[in-house]
């Protein structure tokens, strides 16, 4: 399969004459009503600062131009990784997640101006706000409620299926190591269920930041970024790429983790079934040339054709989380972060492209 790009990258969000200029871990999604979405962290003073915002940023003319960023989950904490998922009608889910202030201070010892920020915090503000957040919104993205906590963090949030059931895989907040955790999402009451779990078959293979979505045929699929437990001690990175998992049961029971990529090869992925039937997921690549890869299937995942450079950057591997949707004539936008000069914070890019033949 060959894929043709259209125009160059798009800047979508960046506010590059400030200090809070930091945008990253985005997610698109076409909402109901036709416009799209696009949910990030931003305003940001990093990689790791208090700073960060969860904003949502709309194009109503198919991503030629969009609204400045708005705040959606805004707590006193560090808002990363913006999901969103629909749902019904008019039903929009937005999700984030946060760090604790004490994992903020030890990250910028020797920033005054991050420490005094994080000197404001105080111990309600955690006992309110750390952990997993969402907020709903039931008309379309237009105004959402209440911040909702949840067990599971995901980049990109839950999914919805055919029969209007809402899945969130995702790994616990409380405890990465335990594996991919698929909770059933009330869209009323913003309660979660566990459904079903994905393990790791070594222990050393740490399993987070997931995408789950619903093939045709009715089975699961799910696209999950793995990683060596030695990472998290301070240890080299020597995985990072893409595992799949598959459940026949509507996620109570699921097979096996398989690694797709070499073991550098990239992530964290983000799943959608095309209209043509192609499946494809997106993946960041950290490795030299940096990029946004792509790869897909047209078997329902059992095969896959892998590494489809969609974006190449030489300038640094701060990059990736893309996601993708396909507009109603066939063409495909990719969201991403990334940075295009070494002197220049990261920003929100888009690059569209269409898919030029099947085979």
């Amino acid at each position: 399969m060959k894929i043709e790009l259209i125009g160059k990258p798009k800047t979508i969000m960046s506010n590059p004459h400030s200090r809070h200029g930091y945008f990253a871990w985005p997610t698109v999604s076409l909402l109901q009503d036709g416009k799209i979405a696009v949910g990030a962290s931003g305003f940001r003073f990093e990689h790791v600062c208090p700073f960060g915002k969860a904003v949502i940023s709309y194009s109503f003319d198919g991503g030629e131009t969009y609204t400045l960023p708005a705040p959606v989950i805004d707590t006193p904490l560090d808002d990363r990784d913006a999901g969103i998922c629909t749902f019904g009608e008019r039903g929009v889910i937005f999700t984030s997640f946060n760090n604790s202030a004490e994992m903020q201070r030890q990250h910028n010892k020797e920033n005054e101006y991050v420490q005094s920020y994080i000197n404001t915090i105080t111990k309600d503000d955690e006992k309110k706000y750390l952990g997993s957040t969402f907020r709903i919104s039931y008309d379309c993205g237009i105004t959402f409620g209440q911040i909702y906590r949840s067990p599971v963090t995901s980049p990109h949030g839950p999914t919805e299926l055919k029969d209007g059931t809402v899945l969130w895989a995702g790994t616990r907040f409380d405890n990465i190591f335990s594996g991919v955790e698929v909770r059933r999402l009330d869209t009323e009451s913003g309660e979660t269920e566990l459904v079903g779990r994905i393990t790791a078959s070594d222990k050393n293979i740490v399993l987070n930041e997931p995408h789950l979505i619903e093939l045709p045929d009715g089975r699961l699929l799910c696209h999950i970024r793995g990683e060596n437990a030695e990472l998290f001690n301070e240890g080299d990175e020597t995985l990072f790429t893409v595992f799949q998992s598959v459940s026949e049961d509507k996620g109570k029971t699921w097979s096996k983790p398989e690694m797709l990529l070499d073991e550098t090869g990239g992530a964290p992925p983000h799943l959608i079934m095309l209209s043509s039937g192609v499946l494809l997921s997106t993946y960041g690549r950290r490795k030299l040339p940096y990029g946004i890869m792509a790869m897909m299937s047209l078997d329902g995942g059992k095969s896959w054709k892998k590494d489809i450079r969609i974006y190449e950057n030489l300038v640094s591997d701060d990059l990736g989380y893309p996601t993708t949707i396909e507009l109603s004539y066939g063409t495909l936008i990719t969201v991403f972060y990334a940075k295009t000069a070494e002197d220049m914070p990261c920003e929100i890019m888009q690059q569209k492209w269409r898919i030029a033949d099947i085979v």
